[in-house]
């Protein structure tokens, strides 16, 4: 019923628009069409003038009104040098879109139709199109180079002393896996992901390296002033780490792990204090990814050393979930054999 109705309002209002121009060609033709022209194209050029004026407030007002309130600073280190190469585009766009659009709506308004001025014709001229093409291509080139410069920082090589986390992305959601006291990631093989057996990420457990190698989802710890490197994949589909707050992202893509790195300024406490307690470090797909993309987020708790070494205490490696007999926290692994077995006759009848 509602979609009827909407496409009934929609027919009336195209032919109500339509009837209004009808009319307008009436009265044209009845107060004569040169005259009708001539003062359409003041009314047009004042108009163009007005939008002009409204236009520069309306931008400089949104701009106050929104300056800083929609992701607050940035909370990286390669987070401030994104900001500021935008803070440059955005001058120079800023000074061009201003010079060309008051001169644009300018002369709408000045040199609108008149009998009392012979048009000119500018067909070329070389020194202007020199101009045009030279200094944009060097302010371009500029720019890109600059974005060059802090791409490879971004996907360079990481610090020495950088944690490693991986992140994995899935319809819909984010896993993440960290290395142990062996500082390092176990190998991982596709054809072995099986949940059901405790191994989301296939990882191969031949490789003692994978022992104990720490699985978590949907919540990223990070430690405040520590470099982290991200070594990014995914399980099914192209996805993107989108994390807003550090002003990074890159895809990921199945079977081809990508890398990024930074190192977190402020804590999630920290940011709570400048923002509220509502404030959270969000991780999200950037690339439209299937009919749950919308749902696709994670949080990134960043916290001190101390905090996050607490919480690494308290995980348990994924080996000891997929292999809980080899877990030597299980109660029957500390169980003295002799004991197990008494138990073990006691309990039958």
């Amino acid at each position: 019923m509602s979609t009827t109705f909407i496409i009934l309002i929609l027919i009336l209002g195209f032919l109500i628009t339509f009837q209004i121009a009808k009319a307008s060609e009436y009265v044209a033709v009845m107060r004569g069409e040169e005259k009708v022209r001539k003062q359409t194209n003041k009314i047009n050029g004042f108009m163009l003038l007005a939008f002009l004026v409204a236009g520069l407030i309306g931008v400089y007002y949104c701009n106050e009104q929104l300056k800083g309130k929609i992701l607050g600073e940035a909370a990286s280190d390669h987070g401030d040098k994104i900001d500021t190469m935008l803070y440059i585009t955005l001058a120079l766009t800023f000074i061009v879109f201003v010079i060309t659009q008051i001169l644009l709506f300018w002369f709408a308004y000045k040199y609108q139709e008149s009998d009392d001025r012979k048009p000119y014709y500018f067909p070329h001229n070389n020194k202007l199109e020199v101009i045009w093409t030279v200094i944009p291509a060097i302010a371009l080139t500029v720019l890109v180079g600059f974005g060059i410069y802090y791409w490879f920082g971004i996907t360079g090589e990481a610090p020495k002393n950088s944690m490693l986390v991986e992140v994995t992305g899935k319809q819909f959601g984010w896993e993440f896996r960290y290395p142990g006291k062996d500082g390092e990631l176990g190998k991982r093989y596709y054809k072995l992901t099986n949940e059901a057996a405790g191994n989301p990420l296939g990882q191969v457990w031949e490789d003692a390296a994978n022992h104990d190698d720490v699985y978590a989802t949907q919540e990223m710890h990070l430690v405040v002033g520590k470099p982290v490197k991200l070594i990014i994949t995914s399980k099914d589909v192209i996805h993107d780490v989108g994390l807003a707050h550090f002003r990074m992202k890159m895809d990921a893509v199945p079977g081809t792990p990508t890398t990024m790195w930074f190192t977190p300024k402020f804590t999630t406490k920290e940011m709570k204090k400048k923002y509220g307690d509502n404030f959270v470090y969000e991780i999200s797909c950037d690339q439209m990814c299937g009919k749950g993309h919308y749902s696709m987020r994670g949080t990134i708790l960043v916290e001190t050393q101390e905090e996050f070494d607490r919480w690494m205490a308290s995980q348990k490696p994924q080996y000891y979930t997929a292999f809980p007999d080899k877990d030597p926290d299980n109660p029957k692994m500390a169980m003295p054999a002799d004991s197990a077995k008494a138990m073990t006759a006691a309990v039958k009848p």
